[in-house]
């Protein structure tokens, strides 16, 4: 076959490069040789099935090539339409998320997950208010003791000799009462 009317694959990576480059000499037929194609069948095929072969695959890339064209058509309408529709990737993306989350929820680890939060919430809930109310009984019952009641009227005896001596004519300075047991200043 003559180079000259060989197709040419647009898709090779030597497409534009003249057939005069100086590394294909090797594939130039010498004088005499048997056949005139510019690549020798591989071993096993004959001319004919070679040439067959390359028949072949010139239509199956035409073939990609033209589904390649027609994808791309089909890709730009469905673009034009969800322009139309106000469909924005931004929103797409909301959708696909949202359905995404639905899916989750709906999953059995994640409904099994949730139970088991769920009663853990409850559990840490019921300890906390059982030893908020253990710290409010103690606190109580350390309030009640003789040891802080002592400590009291000394903090209050303390407060009423530090504003008293500073606010003698203040009308919210203490003048003639201390505190007591009854009267706690906290």
């Amino acid at each position: 076959m003559d180079p000259a009317s060989q197709d040419i694959n647009l898709n090779s990576p030597n497409k534009g490069l003249g057939a005069d480059r100086s590394d294909s000499l090797s594939d130039v037929p010498v004088e005499g040789a048997v056949g005139n194609s510019a690549n020798p069948p591989p071993p096993g095929l004959t001319e004919e099935e070679a040439e067959e072969l390359r028949t072949e695959l010139t239509k199956v890339e035409e073939e990609i090539n033209t589904l390649r064209q027609v994808l791309c058509a089909k890709e730009r309408h469905a673009a034009e339409l969800k322009r139309k529709l106000g469909l924005s990737p931004l929103n797409e993306l909301r959708q696909n998320l949202t359905k995404s989350w639905q899916d989750v929820q709906t999953s059995n680890a994640y409904k099994k997950t949730q139970e088991t939060l769920s009663q853990a919430g409850q559990k840490t809930t019921a300890a906390l208010s059982t030893m908020s109310t253990a710290i409010s009984r103690k606190l109580g019952d350390m309030r009640n003791s003789p040891t802080f009641k002592s400590f009291e009227d000394r903090m209050g005896n303390l407060k009423y000799k530090v504003v008293g001596q500073r606010g003698n004519g203040d009308p919210g300075s203490p003048t003639d009462t201390t505190p007591t047991q009854d009267n706690p200043s906290f």
